[in-house]
């Protein structure tokens, strides 16, 4: 149950960031809401997983799901570069937060 609510926590830190970027070139207050709303169920979701794995995989595995799931939606959906020396980058995040999965 730990692992889901860490992945659940994963997704609605990209979901916030995202609205984050929204705020910051709109300025509307909606975006503002939905990026709070979006953070507070990520730390929660983060804080109760915590209480069955160790932080240091816990927030390692969480930033690596934001970080992927942040960059990707960021080439999708505003235009970011998507040069393969990036994407390797990427991977090698993926791959790190999938190996921290497997040994602990």
């Amino acid at each position: 149950m730990a692992w889901i609510l860490l992945i659940i926590a994963g997704v609605f830190e990209m979901l916030g960031i995202t609205f984050l970027n929204a705020y910051v070139h709109s300025r509307k207050w909606s975006s503002l809401g939905w990026m709070i709303a979006f953070f507070a169920v990520s730390f929660l979701s983060l804080s109760i997983a915590m209480n069955q794995l160790p932080m240091s995989t816990a927030y390692a595995v969480w930033t690596g799901i934001g970080a992927v799931g942040g960059a990707i939606l960021g080439m999708l959906f505003y235009k970011e570069s998507t040069d393969i020396k990036r994407i390797i980058c990427i991977i090698v995040i993926l791959g790190s937060t999938i190996g921290l999965k497997l040994i602990s």
